[in-house]
């Protein structure tokens, strides 16, 4: 299956979600800025409000599309062990590139968010969605993030995954939808017929839009 855009594959997530539509406890939560869009056609079929979880990709200095780790809001960093000890990256160059996203990660934050708030996550029912899981290295991030905010219930959703990854994180999440798991992965937009690059302004214009159609009686 072969998703035409980010929408369509948010549509079809939100079809295998729907025992979740119109929870008050419930949050839909996005990483930017690919999982944006995916997330703004779940929360808007479920009935809930829209948010981002910012996080970071530590990719690896000499061959930056392999994630060495991840960082993410409050703090957290996750490595991958394997990758850092099979290239043999010194704790240096990670606290070097550490402090480089960071400083992105901050910057996103205030640009996504227009000086809102973040979203209250104590005791709440969390939809974390991204437009795919390759290795999974930020989506663990996020996760590891969000537990130290103690939700009730926390849901990674994507609508592409490779099945071991997937599999992987049945262990760390309450509940992990993958709509889709080829066997043969060999990246994620290969999946999509339009996997053009989410621009910072459309993640504004999403967050906005889902903000003005959010019901009164749903938690900010």
């Amino acid at each position: 299956m072969v998703f035409r855009d980010r929408s369509d594959a948010g549509r079809h997530l939100a079809a295998i979600l729907v025992t979740y539509a119109n929870d008050p406890d419930l949050l839909v939560l996005a990483l930017p800025r690919g999982g944006v869009p995916v997330a703004y056609e779940v929360a808007i079929s479920l009935n809930a409000p829209l948010d981002v979880f910012v996080v970071r990709k530590l990719g690896v200095p000499w061959h930056e599309e392999l994630a060495m780790g991840a960082i993410a809001t409050g703090g957290v960093r996750v490595l991958n062990k394997e990758v850092v000890q099979s290239l043999g990256i010194p704790p240096e160059v990670i606290d070097r590139i550490t402090m480089d996203e960071r400083r992105e990660l901050k910057r996103r934050e205030r640009a996504f968010r227009d000086d809102r708030p973040t979203p209250h996550i104590d005791d709440r029912i969390i939809i974390l969605v991204d437009d795919g899981l390759a290795t999974g290295a930020t989506m663990r991030a996020a996760v590891a993030a969000l537990r130290q905010q103690h939700p009730r219930r926390l849901v990674v959703a994507v609508p592409i995954a490779a099945p071991e990854t997937c599999d992987a994180f049945r262990a760390e999440v309450d509940e992990i939808i993958c709509a889709v798991e080829p066997q043969h992965l060999d990246g994620v937009g290969r999946w999509y017929w339009d996997f053009s690059q989410t621009t910072d302004e459309e993640v504004r214009d999403l967050l906005r839009r889902a903000a003005q159609r959010k019901p009164a009686d749903l938690r900010a």
